[in-house]
């Protein structure tokens, strides 16, 4: 065993701050009420389920995640958010409209879901076409905007008697941006694009800057570029707060990471992977929009190329065709269907196929993941780390890491490193299942 790191008490009450108070953000917050109230299983939360192997195999020390780690406790969360429409002003109505868990469960947990009011957001239907607001900030420039939403938290917070808050982002995917323009690069340069409103920094990325100057971890949910750019890393280090992303891995893409380690594993050659969706809920919406499907596009497809590295594997991988199309459809609602058609090779070039029929409710796959980031980023706050946390790769399609790094989306390497992370928090072992031990003694 080694020495434990110092972590602080997960003491007073923990504010879960969440723009975008749409399916996402209202499964996620229904489920823990749901989960409090003893009407409800936090089914696909790793912190609530999870468990972790401690030392030898024939040591028999497995523990329960929660048991393992102190996390904070589900009964004290607080919840508040933003939203860019009046007709829904409480999280009770914004679920109702969402349609996405059913009227009876809903109807047990109207008063703690009533309670719940959003607050207006900072939104640019520039940057989100498909979405008209009823309901936004007053402001004209982008410091205006950042002063808004640092006094909403500094509200929340008191109001709440809150000792600690996270964010995590479940809004919108907004328009296509690379990180290519100078502001990016330094923290300096960025001050200065944000004193003239440039017009390349969008409203996620003030979400993020606002957290992270109030001392909030920052979980971007979303592919926006938002907390992934030099500049907000440098940030994030000066003032000591966490940040991850990006891009909740739920669906399709949570099959990909599965399936493609397996195949490569096995040396099976992929000579096309055509990926296809129809949902029909607010993401639909926004994704129609050819501008923000290209955010989007772009984080699902990376995920193949980092796995199966063509280019050190061109007999097998070189000429892989991947394909990627989002459908919106309306009369699905949350409930995603996603086709895979895998076109793979074997002994002798031999052709093959893999067909997946993915009949899965999106809200469904991202609430634990929220709730398991919110706790984690907790967490890794009281731990005192900051900086980008790539440890929580296993939430994520796209996920942040050192930009002279490349991303780990092999879901079992993600899922190694979450929880090595935690043994090394706690003290214990780390676990290479090398096991030559067992066999020396």
């Amino acid at each position: 065993m080694t020495n434990s790191m110092e972590i602080k008490p997960a003491s007073g009450k923990l504010g879960v701050l969440l723009p975008g108070l749409g399916a996402v953000s209202t499964t996620f917050i229904a489920g823990v009420e749901a989960v409090k109230a003893g009407i409800g299983k936090p089914i696909g939360s790793l912190t609530q389920m999870g468990t972790l192997r401690l030392g030898k195999r024939n040591e028999q020390r497995d523990s329960k995640i929660k048991d393992f780690v102190p996390l904070y406790d589900l009964e004290n969360l607080v919840f508040g958010g933003w939203d860019i429409f009046a007709e829904y002003p409480d999280c009770y109505s914004a679920a109702v409209n969402a349609g996405v868990l059913e009227q009876t469960l809903l109807d047990q947990l109207k008063e703690p879901l009533s309670e719940i009011k959003s607050m207006p957001a900072v939104f640019n239907q520039k940057y989100v076409k498909n979405l008209n607001p009823t309901r936004i900030k007053d402001v004209t420039s982008h410091r205006d905007a950042i002063d808004a939403l640092r006094t909403d938290i500094r509200n929340f917070k008191e109001v709440n008697n809150l000792e600690r808050a996270v964010m995590v982002w479940c809004g919108s995917t907004e328009t296509f941006q690379a990180p290519d323009s100078n502001i990016f690069e330094d923290l300096s340069s960025f001050e200065k694009a944000l004193d003239d409103n440039n017009p390349s920094i969008l409203p996620s990325v003030l979400y993020a800057y606002a957290a992270l100057h109030e001392g909030v971890p920052y979980a971007n949910g979303a592919p926006n570029l938002s907390a992934d750019f030099p500049a907000m890393y440098e940030l994030s280090h000066k003032l000591k707060v966490p940040i991850a992303g990006k891009d909740f891995k739920t669906g399709q893409t949570l099959m990909k990471t599965i399936l493609a380690p397996g195949l490569k594993a096995r040396m099976l050659g992929i000579e096309g992977w055509f990926s296809t969706n129809i949902l029909g809920n607010r993401d639909g919406e926004v994704l129609d929009d050819p501008e923000s499907f290209k955010t989007k596009e772009v984080s699902k497809l990376g995920v193949l190329e980092q796995i199966l590295k063509p280019e050190e594997n061109p007999d097998l991988y070189g000429d892989l065709y991947h394909k990627v199309r989002i459908n919106y459809y309306p009369p699905r609602g949350d409930d995603k269907e996603g086709w895979d058609n895998i076109d793979i090779r074997g002994w002798l070039n031999y052709p093959m196929q893999i067909k997946i029929d993915f009949l899965c409710k999106d809200s469904i796959l991202a609430a634990p993941i929220v709730l398991d980031l919110a706790l984690f980023m907790d967490l890794a706050a009281r731990s005192g780390k900051y900086g980008i946390q790539e440890w929580l790769s296993f939430y994520f399609k796209s996920p942040t890491c050192k930009p002279d790094l490349y991303p780990l989306h092999d879901l079992f390497v993600q899922k190694n490193k979450l929880e090595n992370t935690l043994r090394d928090l706690m003290g214990e072992d780390l676990i290479t299942n090398l096991g030559l031990d067992y066999y020396d003694e």
